[in-house]
């Protein structure tokens, strides 16, 4: 019972967890948005390279 009430109060675990969570995000929108620069990249390329 002390070890379940220690982890309650311990406010250690909520932040690691809180930092976590905003890696995740940032790591959610890196992708994204490398995604979409991927693909007008690639477009921007086929045009450059139709009109060569």
């Amino acid at each position: 019972m002390m070890l379940v009430r220690r982890l309650l109060q311990d406010s250690n675990g909520a932040t690691a967890i809180e930092y976590g969570l905003i890696a995740a995000l940032i790591s959610v929108a890196a992708i994204a948005a490398f995604q979409l620069v991927g693909t007008n990249l690639s477009s921007i390329f086929n045009t450059v390279a139709t009109d060569l």
